[in-house]
């Protein structure tokens, strides 16, 4: 493996007066950007989380069609930028927002959860030539020989389980293979790592258990992304396969409680398994103050209430203009690609380059300068080259990492389930 920390040094050398100085070649920058293409074209490209499926659900807004990048309503990924971006796979997530845990708030969930899931169905039927429902990783290097893009599921929130087990069978039924085990609020399977109403991290529940067991059983990854640090050494202290974390960063380089501490990060290797690097810039870099834009953004879920709680499609459409509106008058300073790769080799340095992939967090607030939509994509695998990263290195960031753990996963399910 490549070394990541560089150490600039020089041989001083006595000879008719003159200092040597010792240096590697760089790279011409334009053969640099072909070889990064080429490359970027031959490895399995995975994306492990968008929210991309909330898009779907707009009246108008087609998956199927080209919107152009930077546009309000655009979003970040449609299957013609997924082509021109080099992405081969995508983990389209079913996300519920917190609300009440009560009958009828579970309710609630399962019925977004449901929309959701069609519509990412939906795009398959509508779409055949272009696009395929997968679920395992034969499917994911199938479908890249054929040209098409395959659309994995992932369910972000536990939620819409609320507090039946049999529902986890029931959403492996349709697609889902990994379960993002609670979101910015605490549910009853585990604590989250932004929700400290109850200071106390009381992490993964005696039901919360149960679920990892059945993720475990059935041959869905668990995904520990958002929860609390209790709740994360809870999990891998009890499953029986390798965990993935779909879309966070490192706690080292920005402080913040969604993303991971050494500690976490060791532990996670030792369970083989690999964190996948949010493009969120508020985990890739902390975010200045901006207290006008924090007292807007109060006014607004003063106006709307909890976004999981707005069901009427064309609020929510009119609740996200405003929220856009906002971010536009108070801008926050994105991170850039450069910033974001320096995660990439952190873990790399600290765990090892087979425990670390992508996961854009793209229609959910993923972003950073230089890499704002799907068709960017490249521009990562450009900075991973420029670094000195090998092939075999970026074929395992971009893909191989998250399949193996995959397979590990499916795998385990049948011990497991013998």
């Amino acid at each position: 493996m490549r070394r990541i920390k560089f150490t600039s040094f020089v041989i001083v050398l006595s000879f008719s007066g003159f200092w040597l100085t010792s240096c590697a070649p760089e790279k011409d920058e334009e053969a640099l950007k072909a070889e990064a293409k080429e490359i970027h074209d031959r490895v399995l490209t995975v994306d492990t989380h968008s929210d991309t499926p909330s898009l779907m659900l707009r009246k108008g807004w087609d998956i199927g069609e080209r919107h152009e990048p930077g546009q309000r309503r655009s979003g970040k990924i449609d299957l013609p930028r997924m082509a021109e971006g080099g992405l081969d796979a995508e983990f389209f997530a079913t996300y519920v927002g917190q609300g009440e845990r009560t009958p009828e708030g579970y309710a609630r969930a399962r019925e977004r959860a449901n929309l959701l899931l069609g519509a990412i169905h939906k795009m398959a039927e509508d779409y055949p030539q272009l696009v395929e429902l997968a679920t395992s990783p034969e499917d994911a290097y199938r479908l890249e020989k054929e040209g098409k893009r395959a659309a994995f599921i992932g369910m972000e929130n536990g939620y819409p389980i609320g507090k039946d087990l049999s529902l986890v069978e029931e959403y492996y039924d349709r697609g889902v293979r990994y379960i993002t085990l609670c979101h910015s609020s605490d549910n009853d399977i585990c604590d989250s790592s932004t929700d400290r109403r109850n200071p106390e991290d009381k992490g993964l529940s005696d039901f919360g258990r149960e679920v990892v067991a059945e993720c475990n059983r059935l041959g869905i990854m668990v995904d520990v992304s958002h929860v609390s640090d209790k709740s994360f050494f809870d999990v891998l202290e009890m499953t029986k396969a390798p965990v993935i974390a779909s879309h966070s960063s490192v706690r080292t380089l920005c402080d913040h409680p969604r993303n991971f501490s050494d500690e976490m990060l060791k532990a996670l290797a030792s369970n083989n398994g690999v964190i996948q690097i949010c493009f969120v810039s508020s985990f890739v870099k902390k975010a200045k103050p901006n207290p006008e834009r924090e007292k807007a953004l109060a006014k607004l879920r003063e106006k709307y209430g909890s976004w999981s709680e707005v069901r009427d499609e064309s609020v929510r459409e009119k609740m996200e203009d405003e929220y856009m509106d906002i971010y536009e008058k108070y801008p926050s300073e994105k991170a850039t690609v450069q910033e974001l790769v320096d995660h990439i080799d952190y873990v790399v340095n600290l765990i090892g380059v087979d425990h670390v992939g992508i996961g854009t967090d793209f229609d959910g607030g993923g972003s950073v300068e230089g890499c704002d939509d799907v068709s960017e994509l490249p521009n990562i695998t450009e900075e991973l080259l420029r670094r000195g990263y090998s092939e075999e290195d970026i074929r395992k960031i971009w893909g191989a990492n998250i399949m193996h753990v995959f397979r590990k996963v499916i795998e385990r399910a049948k011990i497991v389930g013998a």
